[in-house]
């Protein structure tokens, strides 16, 4: 075989784990960018992964030469389970994530976007080798799921587009960029530059082709690939919730996650929501956090990123089913692009948010025209209660509690 021919049967397609030129790009770990594609599903608290929800299939890692054959042969048993999918990946092959596309769009499939923290891991790192270790022995690991800082970049969102639903949650990452060329070849000598350009050139060609095919199979709005072809492989671009929308996605123009509980070194129960601003369509983020100071003191902090369209801060009261309005606190602080406004609970009315359904946040404000503007949104508590459980449990006993405590030693 002549050199010229081992390099056009040698030639890769890969979307890697570039790194992003964009400040607001956040870090890969790097067990992301080298351990291959692991599979297994994981099992959560009730409602973990959406109403009656608690178990999921996690996909994360990099794309890797094999990973489609071995996605096919872990799925065949799950068929009738109906699990959805949480995908954390930088890209990787692309080939192999075309044709893992294509085997979601046999089976009917939710895929969404977030971290799976698997707790028989314990104090050892998620990418520690015992970790992954767990992770690959085929058993159903309990976890944990995560939006914030999950990615799917690079060849990931074309896998993602395989599945006939998609649900990105609010602060999940999409990035995308053009494919690279990677050459192999072996035998005597160096190829020619000649030779590595016609090779190189109709590698580009081969992406383009398998790419425009599988869009136009998946009926995919060839708009996310005219813009990843303008950005080079080393730098990404992380899309923004008007293109997520526009590409199709996910078109949900109201998204919100469940109430999650975060054991970081301040624990919380969190979620986020993304919403169209019918007026200049733009996308605004809002996070809710609560914390605990003790067992009986909480903060539940509502937190703003975006237009607002206003002239003047607005108020913030939330307000759920036959409960008294309570007001956030008047000023807000601001902290990396959000706008935080805090109100003070007790653990009585924390408990009480929790048995509702849901509760609304109204804002109040003065528009650019002098108007009054009054914006009311309803929040789900799914979750809630659980995660605000699992908080109770973190947070240092209250003053009153300690003060009893010390009066009984005493007495003793």
């Amino acid at each position: 075989m002549t050199l010229r021919a081992v390099l056009v049967a040698t030639l890769a397609l890969i979307c890697g784990p570039a790194l992003a030129a964009s400040s607001a790009a956040r870090s890969v770990p790097d067990y992301l960018k080298t351990a291959p594609l692991v599979f297994y599903v994981a099992r959560g608290a009730t409602d973990a992964c959406g109403p009656g929800c608690d178990s999921w299939i996690a996909v994360e890692g990099r794309i890797d030469g094999d990973a489609a054959g071995r996605f096919r042969k872990f799925l065949r048993p799950l068929r009738d389970r109906h699990l959805p999918m949480y995908f954390n990946s930088p890209g990787g092959d692309l080939d192999q994530a075309l044709a893992m596309g294509a085997v979601l769009r046999e089976t009917p499939v939710i895929a969404r976007v977030a971290r799976t923290v698997v707790m028989e891991c314990g104090f050892e790192a998620q990418d520690s080798d015992a970790c992954l270790k767990l992770k690959r022995s085929g058993r159903e690991l309990h976890a944990d799921l995560r939006t914030f800082a999950a990615i799917c970049n690079s060849a990931c969102p074309y896998l993602i587009l395989g599945a006939a639903t998609r649900e990105v949650a609010p602060e999940a990452l999409l990035g995308v960029h053009s494919s690279k060329v990677l050459l192999r070849f072996s035998g005597f000598g160096r190829p020619s530059e000649q030779m590595i350009a016609a090779s190189m050139a109709r590698g580009r060609d081969r992406a383009d082709r398998l790419l425009s095919g599988y869009f136009a199979k998946m009926g995919a709005d060839s708009g996310l690939l005219d813009l990843a072809r303008t950005v080079r492989f080393e730098d990404v671009h992380f899309l923004t919730r008007e293109e997520i929308v526009r590409f199709g996605i996910d078109r949900r123009e109201f998204v919100e996650t469940s109430w999650a509980f975060e054991n970081n070194p301040r624990s919380m129960a969190r979620k986020s929501s993304i919403a169209r601003n019918g007026a200049d369509n733009s996308y605004r983020l809002v996070q809710l956090r609560l914390y605990c100071f003790n067992a009986d003191q909480f903060e539940l902090d509502f937190q703003s990123h975006g237009s607002t369209s206003v002239s003047i801060v607005p108020t913030i009261r939330i307000s759920n089913e036959g409960s008294v309005s309570s007001y956030f606190r008047p000023s807000p602080t601001t902290s990396q692009g959000f706008q935080i406004w805090g109100l003070l609970m007790n653990r009585a009315s924390a408990l009480a948010l929790a048995e509702k359904p849901q509760f609304d946040v109204t804002e109040t404000s003065q528009g650019l025209d002098g108007r009054r503007l009054v914006h009311s949104t309803k929040f789900s508590t799914e979750g809630l209660a659980g995660a605000l459980a699992r908080l109770i449990e973190t947070c240092p006993p209250s003053v009153n509690s300690v003060l009893r405590q010390s009066s009984n030693s005493a007495a003793k």
